[in-house]
């Protein structure tokens, strides 16, 4: 969430970027005055407690004076003053709930590039990368291959495990391990930090990433445990340095995290959602930066570089698009994805399909999980905190075997993958 001194001191701004996002910027106004309640009530509260230690040293000293009928008066205004003091405290909480209550629901400062728009349809194509195939015979797509290859298996996991779920086999498993590895090395050779996270993370961890009211038909929670299964792991990566005061000389802190991811995934049930492309688990490599505010839009161009890089390498054509302000979220202050041409998708014509977010998320995130680095002159200030997919597994899976596919019914393996495939150069129908 943002800082409560951003509403008190610069109040105009952000009541500009809810008004730019389509929201009520009136909340604005309605936390400065929770605010106001909140900081009169806590210095009622402190007086109320400094006449109460006044009392009691009274009491002390009547009681050392044996001068019982003093001492009874004062006990008996203690009680009224403790009483006060209770009643106090539950109205300062009150009003310090409903301060951050409502500020949670503010979003971040959006960018200025931001552009203005309803939904995903109104986001701003930025630059495009590679020639989409032209294929001279009827191509399959991801599902069609995947049963010719015998690359995966959906009606037993959809027995076993619901909709949605899979197994892969054979090549398939070989191409999720490829495509992790392939990420993993690229970005140690960048600098990053390896970190393989846990999957489940409780409540106070989880909402420094989430705003969890509007992730609860995406998260899934464990039955009675305070722990919900990740649905990236940017979220037990920017947890990692929760409540800590980090030194300037530690930042940028680089990291690459590897995970299983688990999300509900609830509507769209089109044929270019079904197969592997919208499902509850897959694996990512995911990318973290923590660095001083001054230097976020510098690391938000690395890490997005970083993956544009990644799909270049396996030379599958792929567009950058700006999220707009109506597709981007609470959290973000900027948003670039990288969509991949699968042709399977739209009825076998070929559409870019989403593969990669990265965010600058500003000081949104460290606030929530008070993360905050102290520089030379002694300043404290929140980290800014970026993340970006480096690769997943299932979605490029999808776009190698799319985009790679040849007239036989095999298979290519990209150049780049092949030494991470024992050598594999291509997938062919078993016998």
């Amino acid at each position: 969430m943002l800082p409560i001194t951003l509403f008190r001191e610069q109040p105009e701004i952000v009541k500009a970027s809810e008004k730019k996002r389509g929201k009520d910027p009136a909340v604005v106004d309605e936390i400065l005055t929770y605010d106001k309640k909140w900081r009169a009530g806590l210095k009622k509260f402190e007086v109320l407690k400094h006449q109460r230690n006044v009392v009691s040293q009274e009491i002390n000293q009547a009681k050392k004076k044996k001068d019982e009928k003093t001492a009874k008066q004062k006990i008996k205004s203690m009680q009224d003053v403790v009483a006060q003091i209770k009643k106090q405290e539950t109205v300062v909480q009150k009003s310090l709930e409903k301060r951050d209550s409502l500020i949670e629901q503010v979003g971040n400062i959006l960018h200025s590039s931001v552009p203005v728009g309803k939904d995903d349809s109104e986001n701003v194509e930025i630059r495009k990368f590679g020639k989409v195939p032209e294929f001279k015979f009827p191509i399959k797509d991801h599902i069609e291959l995947g049963e010719s290859l015998d690359l995966f298996e959906f009606d037993v996991a959809a027995k076993n495990s619901g909709s949605r779920f899979y197994y892969l086999k054979n090549e398939a498993v070989l191409l999720s391990m490829a495509l992790q590895r392939f990420a993993v090395d690229r970005l140690l050779t960048k600098g990053y930090a390896l970190h393989a996270t846990p999957i489940m993370l409780n409540k106070g961890a989880l909402k420094g990433g989430v705003n969890l009211s509007e992730f609860e038909d995406t998260i899934y929670k464990i039955e009675d445990e305070d722990l919900y299964l990740i649905a990236t792991s940017e979220h037990p990566l920017i947890a990692l340095k929760r409540d800590e005061m980090l030194q300037e000389k530690d930042l940028p802190l680089k990291i690459c995290g590897i995970s299983p991811c688990f999300r509900k995934e609830l509507g769209a049930h089109g044929r270019d959602d079904k197969g592997i492309f919208r499902v509850h688990q897959f694996n990512k490599v995911e990318q973290i930066v923590y660095c001083k505010p001054k230097n976020s839009q510098k690391f938000f161009d690395e890490l997005q570089k970083n993956s544009e890089e990644l799909f270049k390498e396996l030379k599958i054509p792929f567009r950058v698009v700006q999220i707009c302000t109506g597709d981007l979220g609470n959290k973000q202050s900027l948003q670039y994805d990288i969509e991949a041409w699968m042709p399977g998708q739209n009825n076998k014509k070929g559409n870019y399909r989403e593969v990669t977010s990265c965010s600058n998320c500003t000081n949104y995130q460290a606030v929530t999980l008070n993360t905050r680095f102290v520089d030379k002159e002694g300043e404290k200030n929140y980290v800014h905190l970026l993340n970006n997919t480096a690769l997943t597994d299932t979605r490029p899976i999808i776009a190698i075997l799319e985009n790679y596919q040849t007239a036989k019914g095999t298979v290519k393996i990209p150049t780049v993958l092949q030494p991470y495939m024992n050598g594999l150069k291509e997938i062919k129908p078993k016998k």
